[in-house]
């Protein structure tokens, strides 16, 4: 299994209703995608690393499953939508489980 895991970081202007709205459509992936084994996102309440607005987390089967992922039009959608509303950085790693 293949875990990815996105922190992304929203400029000032960014509204809470659109950071919820990342958080829905990314976790709505789930019904767009096979190989998919559990979707997660939420606002992070951490105070270390706070400028991190949200938290992605996807678990895949395997590498084909995340290879699939990274090109499939609503995964795009899903990214461009977090680009229009002021993303303005992000960090992602993916690991074995």
């Amino acid at each position: 299994m293949i875990h990815r895991m996105v922190l992304v970081k929203f400029s000032e202007e960014t509204t809470t209703e659109q950071l919820q709205e990342v958080i829905s459509r990314f976790k709505a992936l789930k019904d767009h995608l096979t190989g998919v084994v559990e979707v997660h996102a939420g606002l992070n309440v951490a105070e270390r690393s706070k400028e991190y607005q949200v938290v992605l987390s996807i678990r895949f089967e395997d590498q084909a499953a995340l290879e699939a992922y990274v090109s499939n039009p609503e995964h795009q959608a899903v990214a461009a939508y977090i680009r229009e509303v002021g993303r303005l950085d992000s960090i992602g790693v993916d690991f074995e489980l």
